[in-house]
């Protein structure tokens, strides 16, 4: 978007938030660069430039506004609308690949050389993914800095940088303030302080989102689906464990009306930057409810299911393996006994960890503590039983890897392949672990029953034609479609 000039342009004039992500104003006279909606007078036109990408403005030598704060808007919804090399680039990007694994890494992940990465990134983004990590760092530790009372060694730590020096350097350089300045600051404008109140131990930040967010489906069917010891809804939050790279972690999601309200408890601060971004997309906060909405309102049948409670998301997961285990645990049986297997397993298999706030128990088992069950001792049909141990073996031998960075469309012909793997349980881990946006369920009997109460085909190959015209959001036209049953995956929990 930021090659066509006259829309930005308007963009800016109007400080039109809807576009907070899609790119960033640089101003040629201040060197300074600015979300579309910053609040200061916007500059004349002929000293506007607009570029992609925080790391390109930065790598450009432009540095943050101190007013409207550009490192903290949401994410492009771009990255998570496509599948191609360069989005999933940017997600394993946004997951501290390059931070763990190097660019080299990063380039195995994708399946391309280095360098092409390299090319594609900096050709679309203006920057290449060292950059693009620096500025996630750089994000990252102002996060901390402003909403926590961590000493910076640990801020530095967190955050991802290889010493205090290079911490510094990076923090003055974007933001033109140290690292203390910047806390200052924050204090002074009421930022450093955490709702609900501190506690030892944890970091509470808040998420941000793109309006309107509608939470009931949401955190809805999460609480709904949530599996004993692994998740929980407490005290007005969905609570969960979490299996990191460096460690575990616990984290507990508040919604709020202009934020989502994020505590976390981690055993190694260095997977910070990645369980924010696990959360965010599991939440899917990066996402354009506008986009989403107003190709849905063009169906005169979805339109009053959209204005009626618009901004509905597709609840994800933070651990695709995870969830492909419990969609086959979930093939045609309830909500309450998919969760009743799923408790079995974690209770069998599952590592457990401390809660003292809670009553998490387990992480959800791995595939590799999962290739030792016993069948026989499986409380599922034969046929069903041969499905989740070929495909606990697929995924623990690498052969299937699953991910919010793996190839859609691959994936799909992957999953399809394994015995018992049938279009809704391919579809709904399309959807709900790789992110599709457009994946759907024309076979789902809540959507062909929602479908058939609203006067569209209820029959698969006859809705599935007419959604045709919901592309590329049939995942969300789905949430609406469900959201006409009364079950408790549409409504918080009391």
């Amino acid at each position: 978007m930021h090659t066509d000039t006259e829309r930005c342009v308007r963009a800016v004039q109007s400080k039109d938030a809807r576009f907070d992500g899609w790119f960033f104003t640089a101003v040629l006279t201040t060197r300074i660069y600015c979300r579309p909606s910053c609040p200061a007078v916007p500059p004349k036109v002929e000293n506007m430039t607009f570029l992609p990408s925080a790391a390109a403005c930065q790598q450009a030598g432009f540095r943050a506004c101190k007013r409207c704060r550009p490192d903290t808007s949401p994410g492009s919804p771009e990255w998570n609308a496509r599948a191609d090399a360069v989005a999933r680039a940017m997600r394993l990007i946004q997951d501290g690949v390059v931070d763990r694994e190097g660019v080299p890494g990063l380039a195995t992940r994708l399946g391309y050389s280095t360098r092409q990465v390299e090319r594609q990134l900096n050709a679309e983004l203006g920057a290449g993914p060292l950059a693009l990590a620096r500025a996630q760092r750089a994000q990252t530790a102002r996060l901390l800095i402003e909403t926590s009372e961590l000493p910076m060694g640990d801020v530095a730590f967190a955050a991802g940088f290889s010493s205090i020096r290079t911490f510094n350097d990076t923090v003055r350089e974007v933001f033109a303030l140290s690292p203390s300045d910047l806390r200052e600051r924050a204090v002074k404008a009421g930022r450093l302080k955490n709702d609900p109140p501190r506690i030892p131990g944890t970091i509470s930040l808040r998420l941000p989102f793109r309006a309107p967010l509608n939470p009931d489906n949401l955190f809805g069917h999460l609480a709904a689906t949530a599996v004993p010891g692994v998740e929980e809804w407490r005290d007005g939050a969905y609570r969960r464990t979490l299996r990191l790279p460096h460690g575990t972690g616990i984290v507990a999601l508040t919604p709020q009306p202009d934020h989502i309200g994020c505590r976390l408890a981690l055993t190694d601060l260095r997977d910070l930057t990645i369980a924010i971004s696990r959360c965010r997309w599991m939440l899917d906060l990066d996402a354009d409810p506008e986009a989403v909405d107003e190709q849905l309102r063009s169906d005169p049948l979805l339109a009053p299911l959209v204005d009626k409670a618009p901004g509905r998301r597709v609840p994800r997961t933070v651990d695709a393996q995870e969830f492909a285990v419990r969609a086959v645990l979930g093939q045609q049986v309830s909500t309450a006994a998919a969760r009743t297997h799923a408790a079995r397993l974690v209770t069998a298999y599952g590592e457990r960890v401390e809660d003292p706030l809670g009553g998490l128990t387990h992480l959800f088992p791995s595939p590799e503590a999962l290739a030792a069950l016993d069948p026989e001792a499986l409380a599922l049909p034969r046929s069903r039983r041969t499905t989740l141990t070929t495909l606990v073996s697929a995924l623990a031998d690498g052969s299937l890897p699953l991910g919010f960075d793996s190839d859609w469309e691959a994936a799909r012909a992957q999953l399809s392949a394994l015995p018992g793997f049938g279009p809704w349980t391919t579809e709904i881990i399309a959807m709900r672990a790789l992110g599709d946006p457009d994946a759907f369920l024309p076979s789902d009997l809540g959507v062909r029953r929602a479908a058939g109460g609203l006067g569209l085909p209820a029959g698969p190959a006859a809705l599935t034609a007419r959604a045709a015209a919901w592309r590329p959001w049939r995942a969300y036209a789905v949430q609406y479609l469900w959201a006409t049953d009364a079950h408790p995956i549409n409504h918080l929990p009391v």
